[in-house]
C-alpha cells in the first residue's frame, strides 16, 4: 500500500479474528454452532457484505403512503442491499435459532451469530431482534402461537405485505411508546374496543415510535376496558385486506439510517388480545427482556468492530518515524478499548447463557438483574469506545468512506431503545426490591472469582456496604448499577478473559489506576499482548 495508508480491512473472518467470542462460544455450550458462526464471520468480512452495509445505509427507506390512484398502501421501500442483509440474517436463523433448535447453548449461539453479522450493518437487526423476542410473548396465547410461530421461525425471508398464510416466512415488530408518555407506557391512550368476537378488538390511537413498519405483525399495547393490554395486530387481515395501520411519516434519525422507524396511526385497526386483559406490561415483558439482551449484543458488536478497525489501522499507519501501534500512548489507548470490548463480549455471552439456562431458578434470577445491569452499562460504554477508535484514525476516521462515522451514529441507539439509562438503572433497583433472589444470584455469580484479585474482593465488600447503607438509593441508582456492572465484568474477566486483559481491567476499573478517559492506564508490559489479541488478521 502506497502513501502510508493501511490496506482495507476486508476478506477476513470476523469470528476467527475474535478470540473472546470463540472462547465464549465454547464455554457457553454452543460449540455445536461453530461452523455456522464461522461461515457467517467469513461472509461478513467480504467486500460484498461490506458493500451491502454501506449501500443500505446510504439509501434510506422511502415511505409510500398512497398508490397512484390515491388509495392508501402504507408501504416502505428498501434498497436491495437491505434485503440482502435481511436474507442472510433470516437464512442463518438470527431471528429464531433458539426456537428452532431448543438445545443447550442455543441463545448463546444466536448471540454470537447476531453479534458477528451486526458488524456489517446494525440497522437491519431491528426486525430480526423483534421477531426473536416476540416468540415468548406469543406463546402466552397458544392459538396465536400455533398460527404464527411456524411462519416466524422459518429460514425464508419473504418481504412484502401479503396474507401471512400465503408467505414463506413472517417478521414481527412491536409498538408500545406514545407521544405523551414515551417509556411510561401505562399512560398510553390508544384504545382497544371489543368487537364482540372472542379476543378481537379494534385499536384506535397513535404510536410515536414503531420500528420496521413493514413487518407482518406487531405486538401492541392499548387500553382495553380492563386496563392496559397486549394485542397482536397483523398488517394484512385474514380476508386479504390491509389493516388500518397508517404510517404517518418515517423518523429522520441520527443513526440507524437503513432501518425505517415510523409514526403510525391505528384507525380502528383489527387486533387480537394476547394474554390476560389488563396485564399488558406483564405479557409483553418477555419480549422487552429479549430485546434488551440484543441491545447488549449490539453494543458489544459496535465495540468489537471499532476495536478491529482501530487496531488494524494503527498496525499499518506510521507517524513520526514508527507505526502508530508501537507508540506508547497509542498502545495505551488501543489496549484500553480492547479490554473494554473483551469484557463486554464475555458479559454478552454470559447473559445469553443465562437465557439458555433459565429453567434453573438461580440462572433465571441472575438473568432478571443481569440483563438490566448489562443494558445500562455496555450501551453507554459503546459510545465512548467508538469515539476513541475513530480518533485513532485521525481525519481518516471522520470521513464517510470509513465505517467509523456510521458506528458512531449507531452507538447511542442501544442506550435509548428498550429504556434509557435511567429506566434500566431504576429497573435494577426494582429487581432488588421485588425479587431479592436476583441480588443473591448476582453476588453468587460475582463471588465465583473471590480470592482471585484483592481489588475485586474489596469492590464486592464495598458494594454490599453501599447497598446496605444507601438512603437516597434512587438518586444514586446510576452509581450503584455502574459499581455492580464493573464488579460483574471483573469477575467474568478474571475467570474467563485473557490474563493480561483481566489484570488491566481490575487495576484500572477497580483499583483506581485510571483517569477519566481511555488511554490512561498505568504503564504495563501487557498492553501489546492485549492489542495483538484483538487485532484482526488478513
Amino acid at each position: 500500500m502506497s502513501a502510508n495508508q493501511p490496506p482495507p480491512l476486508v476478506d477476513y473472518n470476523l469470528f476467527e479474528s475474535d478470540a473472546p467470542l470463540r472462547e465464549s462460544l465454547e464455554r457457553e455450550n454452543a460449540s455445536w454452532a461453530h461452523d455456522m458462526v464461522h461461515d457467517l464471520g467469513s461472509l461478513a468480512g467480504t467486500q460484498q457484505a461490506i458493500d451491502w452495509g454501506f449501500q443500505a445505509n446510504a439509501n434510506p427507506p422511502q415511505l409510500r403512503t398512497h398508490d397512484r390512484f390515491g388509495e392508501r398502501i402504507d408501504e416502505v421501500e428498501f434498497h436491495p442491499a437491505w434485503h440482502e442483509l435481511m436474507r442472510v440474517a433470516v437464512g442463518h436463523g438470527l431471528h429464531a435459532l433458539p426456537w428452532r433448535e431448543p438445545r443447550p447453548g442455543a441463545h448463546a449461539a444466536r448471540a454470537a451469530a447476531f453479534y458477528v453479522w451486526s458488524q456489517v450493518e446494525g440497522g437491519h437487526g431491528c426486525p430480526v431482534s423483534m421477531t426473536y423476542a416476540a416468540i415468548p410473548t406469543l406463546r402466552k396465547e397458544p392459538k396465536l402461537a400455533a398460527q404464527w410461530e411456524p411462519l416466524a421461525t422459518t429460514l425464508d425471508y419473504d418481504p412484502g405485505l401479503r396474507l401471512a398464510s400465503t408467505k414463506q416466512g413472517a417478521l414481527f415488530g412491536m409498538a408500545m411508546t406514545e407521544r405523551q408518555g414515551g417509556s411510561d407506557v401505562r399512560s398510553n391512550t390508544t384504545r382497544a374496543t371489543p368487537t364482540g368476537v372472542d379476543g378481537e378488538h379494534l385499536l384506535k390511537g397513535q404510536k410515536w415510535f414503531c420500528s420496521a413498519p413493514m413487518c407482518d405483525a406487531f405486538l401492541v399495547l392499548a387500553q382495553a376496558p380492563g386496563g392496559l393490554s397486549c394485542f397482536l395486530l397483523p398488517r394484512v387481515l385474514p380476508d386479504g385486506r390491509r389493516n388500518r395501520f397508517h404510517i404517518q411519516r418515517l423518523k429522520d434519525k441520527l443513526g440507524n439510517r437503513s432501518n425505517a422507524s415510523s409514526e403510525i396511526e391505528l384507525d380502528d385497526a383489527w387486533a387480537v388480545l394476547v394474554g390476560e386483559e389488563g396485564k399488558g406490561v406483564r405479557v409483553i415483558i418477555d419480549m422487552v427482556n429479549h430485546t434488551r439482551l440484543d441491545c447488549v449484543i449490539g453494543s458489544a458488536s459496535l465495540m468489537r468492530q471499532a476495536v478491529a478497525q482501530a487496531t488494524h489501522h494503527t498496525a499499518h499507519r506510521s507517524a513520526f518515524g514508527k507505526l502508530l501501534s508501537e507508540q506508547p500512548l497509542m498502545a495505551n489507548v488501543l489496549a484500553d478499548i480492547a479490554v473494554e470490548s473483551e469484557a463486554t463480549t464475555i458479559l454478552m455471552m454470559r447473559l445469553a447463557g443465562a437465557f439458555d439456562r433459565a429453567s434453573d431458578p438461580a440462572e433465571s434470577h441472575f438473568r432478571r438483574i443481569g440483563v438490566a445491569i448489562g443494558k445500562f452499562w455496555t450501551c453507554k460504554r459503546a459510545i465512548v469506545v467508538v469515539a476513541e477508535a475513530l480518533e485513532c484514525h485521525g481525519g481518516n476516521g471522520y470521513v464517510e468512506e470509513s465505517i467509523l462515522p456510521r458506528l458512531y451514529r449507531e452507538a447511542p441507539l442501544n442506550s435509548i431503545w428498550e429504556g434509557s439509562g435511567n429506566v434500566n438503572a431504576l429497573d435494577v433497583l426494582r429487581a432488588m426490591q421485588r425479587e431479592p433472589e436476583s441480588v443473591a444470584a448476582y453476588f453468587a455469580e460475582v463471588e465465583l472469582a473471590r480470592g482471585m484479585d484483592a481489588r475485586l474482593d474489596r469492590s464486592i465488600a464495598d458494594l454490599k456496604a453501599e447497598l446496605a447503607s444507601s438512603n437516597e438509593i434512587e438518586s444514586g441508582a446510576r452509581r450503584i448499577v455502574e459499581h455492580m456492572a464493573l464488579a460483574l465484568e471483573a469477575s467474568l474477566m478474571l475467570r474467563h478473559g485473557d490474563g493480561a486483559a483481566a489484570a488491566i481491567f481490575c487495576s484500572s476499573r477497580l483499583g483506581g489506576e485510571w483517569g477519566h478517559t481511555f488511554g490512561t492506564l498505568s504503564p504495563s508490559t501487557g498492553l501489546k499482548t492485549v492489542i495483538e489479541r484483538h487485532r484482526p488478521r488478513l
